[in-house]
């Protein structure tokens, strides 16, 4: 798990994902005949075939805040990129691209948490004046959640463990699969968390004929959590819908069919909430057949999302296996 930690506490939000997809470059040189970069921040790694053309998408950025004012104290107002939650982040540790960090925090004035407005909060470097703050921050820099990856029993707790789960198991499969007849993409995509905007430029050029995401699903294992049959550690979950898309019956059946027959442990999800890379993907050109192979994540969208390490293993299996004819 030491790649995936990597991967974890890397710097990516969305718009700056550079910094993550040089690590997984690095990682993956020597497995694909071509790893190139596109306009929109988008790492793909080609594996060349003369089959069917079949494209993996992971998304590889992250919730954070934007800084959008310093006031005279050295306090730093910002907006949030993503699906960032007010809750969530107060009074959570968030750092900069240079390093710098700061709390979370909200204006005395509101008394009661509930009533905690967006514009209530600010983030605390420990600066004197406004001087003293941008010696270390700009308008216009972004941060990110400030956690540590750490292993609880079977399972794994980070930030961002949402989108770098997809990417490790894209990883490994890069690195397994040999002989392919496909013509495989692997896709690391930019800009996720504000609209899916890498997936669709990405499907856009490369017309792929089916399409399958390495995302996340939300469980219903926890204390009076909602009602949902997917659990931590009984499996990959293969993906009916969500909210940005439909599965192809198509392709939904080839990732069962792989499943049953490498005898992976896997379950089916049923999605009210939450948007996939393939939400764009499926919409490209005339239309791509698309699915998703999904790890179960508790916690999703907060500074310690979970998930167990042999549901992400099993994935890596399938994904290494998965064949369309």
């Amino acid at each position: 798990m030491e790649l995936l930690k990597k991967l974890c506490e890397a710097y990516a939000p969305s718009g700056d994902e550079s910094g993550i997809c040089n690590i997984i470059a690095d990682e993956i040189k020597g497995y694909a005949d071509e790893i190139y970069t596109d306009v929109m921040g988008n790492l793909i790694a080609h594996k060349k075939g003369n089959e069917k053309k079949v494209m993996y998408i992971a998304h590889v950025d992250e919730i954070g805040i934007t800084a959008t004012h310093i006031d005279d104290n050295g306090f730093i107002r910002f907006g949030f990129i993503g699906g960032a939650d007010k809750y969530f982040m107060l009074y959570r540790r968030v750092v900069f691209k240079n390093g710098t960090a700061g709390v979370v925090a909200h204006e005395e004035s509101v008394k009661d948490i509930k009533d905690i407005e967006d514009s209530n909060l600010f983030v605390d470097i420990g600066a004197k004046s406004r001087e003293d703050a941008e010696k270390c921050v700009s308008v216009g820099d972004t941060a990110v959640l400030m956690q540590n990856f750490v292993k609880l029993g079977d399972k794994v707790n980070c930030k961002a463990l949402n989108g770098r789960a997809g990417a490790y198991v894209l990883i490994n499969a890069i690195k397994n699969i040999k002989n392919n007849k496909n013509d495989l993409y692997f896709v690391f995509s930019a800009q996720n968390t504000v609209g899916l905007r890498g997936a669709k430029t990405s499907a856009f050029d490369i017309e792929p004929d089916y399409a399958v995401a390495v995302d996340t699903v939300c469980t219903g294992d926890t204390p009076e959590g909602k009602v949902s049959d997917i659990a931590l550690g009984n499996g990959i979950a293969v993906k009916v819908k969500d909210a940005s898309f439909i599965a192809n019956k198509e392709v939904r059946e080839q990732i069962v069919k792989c499943a049953e027959k490498n005898k992976i442990k896997y379950q089916i999800a049923v999605a009210e909430n939450g948007r996939s890379d393939v939400g764009s993907v499926h919409l490209s050109k005339s239309g791509v057949k698309s699915g998703a192979v999904s790890i179960p994540v508790r916690y999703a969208n907060t500074p310690c999302e979970t998930a167990d390490t042999g549901d992400i293993e099993s994935a890596v299996e399938l994904v290494s296996s998965l064949e369309f004819e």
